[in-house]
């Protein structure tokens, strides 16, 4: 019955209604006639990769396949509910033989840096093995009996998100051993810009592993084939790559996720000031961890409180079993009410370390990884203002730009 229910169901993903104005077209000019057009356009679902089954199955058949997934793998059912991909995929008969998962678990319950074990999906007794911590990249023998490897994670379009780092080591590990890498494409909720300074490769770590901005404006889909395209992996080898497309998405839409990415980015809010707030993660303030609004706002007791008047008190929850400054007070800004951001907002950064008791207390060694070069604590110590910082992003964003169109789309 199940299986019968997944073949007849065509399961789409929505997105919001756009409403058109209500003047006359007769009274309008032709621009403002192509951007009522444009916006009736924009009505249309995004159908996502993993719905698309008719694009994906046949190539599936009589393969043994491999999954990197977790949470955010589902599937939106014609009733408005949702399926987890791997349920799906076994009621469709696919010889799915074992899961792979990233940081935060198959599931997405353990916390930022937390150890992912090898293991059994709990819903399902499918095998799962950890791609985080020591085992970052699969091992030939884990992948020795797979076919195809699916991956199907949702980014949040930033480089410090490690998920786009366990999709280089996973496309490394296929190259490396005649795999191919099927990728289910998902929007990009901050796709609709490019910001931040560029890697420098003495820099590279986990949570930044290739030349790209802060902010890189692409779907994991099309991120794959900038690697592949790139040669970015060992020797430059490539990976036998398979992109999945979604359907009436472009990089302009805006997209809630329906279900978090990460035990810490609760809501649309929190994905879109992470780009900003994650920065926080490499100095002594807490960026809104053991709290309900993670990622939301930001504070430590070490900033000035006549100056910062939001005050909260971390609390150890789960996803945040120990966070920075656990039961202390905390002063800092509340920016749960902010609006959809289309840059990095340097001035929170800027703001607190000019607002600070030791300064030279306020940086720590993770800053410079997540920044990917030493140039932007420089540049914030020195007191350069944001306009001035964003000055100097200008020569290496555009040169991205110019390569992120070759792998564009959408």
């Amino acid at each position: 019955m199940l299986k019968r229910l997944f073949k007849s169901t065509f399961l789409f993903a929505f997105i919001g209604i756009l409403s058109c104005g209500n003047q006359n077209k007769k009274e309008q000019s032709s621009e403002e006639i192509a951007v009522n057009n444009q916006k009736e356009t924009a009505v249309k679902e995004i159908i996502l990769a993993v719905n698309r089954t008719e694009a994906y199955l046949p190539m599936l058949e009589g393969k043994k396949v491999g999954i990197v997934g977790n949470q955010t793998s589902i599937m939106k059912n014609k009733d408005g509910g949702f399926t987890h991909v791997v349920d799906s995929l076994l009621a469709l008969d696919v010889n799915l033989v074992k899961g792979f998962a990233p940081e935060h678990g198959f599931r997405g319950t353990a916390d930022a840096g937390e150890a992912v074990e090898d293991g059994k999906d709990a819903q399902t007794g499918l095998p799962v093995i950890s791609l985080y911590g020591d085992n970052k990249k699969p091992k030939a023998a884990q992948l020795k009996d797979l076919d195809v490897l699916i991956f199907d994670l949702q980014d949040v379009g930033t480089r410090f998100y490690t998920y786009i780092s366990s999709l280089h080591y996973v496309m490394e590990a296929c190259a490396e051993n005649n795999v191919q890498l099927i990728v289910f494409d998902r929007p990009n909720p901050n796709g609709h810009y490019i910001d931040g300074p560029i890697l420098e490769t003495e820099f590279k770590s986990f949570v930044g592993m290739h030349p790209i901005p802060t902010v890189h404006g692409l779907t994991m889909g099309e991120y794959a084939k900038m690697i592949n395209g790139e040669k970015w992996l060992k020797e430059g080898i490539q990976c036998d790559l398979k992109v999945i497309e979604m359907e009436n998405y472009d990089h302009s839409k805006a997209y809630d996720l329906p279900v978090k990415p990460s035990p810490n980015l609760p809501n649309v809010q929190s994905i879109n000031l992470y780009p900003s707030l994650c920065f926080f993660e490499g100095t002594n303030v807490n960026a809104g961890r053991g709290t309900n609004k993670q990622f939301q706002v930001f504070g430590s007791p070490f900033l000035n409180k006549d100056y910062f008047n939001f005050i909260y008190t971390p609390e150890s929850k789960p996803g945040a079993k120990s966070p920075k400054h656990l039961g202390k007070e905390c002063y800092g800004r509340d920016l749960s009410e902010i609006d959809r951001l289309n840059k990095i907002n340097l001035k929170w950064l800027i703001e607190a370390y000019q607002n600070t008791e030791d300064k030279d207390k306020f940086f720590n060694a993770f800053f410079t990884k997540l920044a990917g070069t030493k140039e932007l604590q420089s540049q914030i110590e020195e007191g350069l203002s944001a306009e001035k910082i964003r000055e100097n992003w200008k020569p290496g964003l555009a040169k991205f730009s110019e390569k992120r169109e070759k792998y564009l789309l959408y």
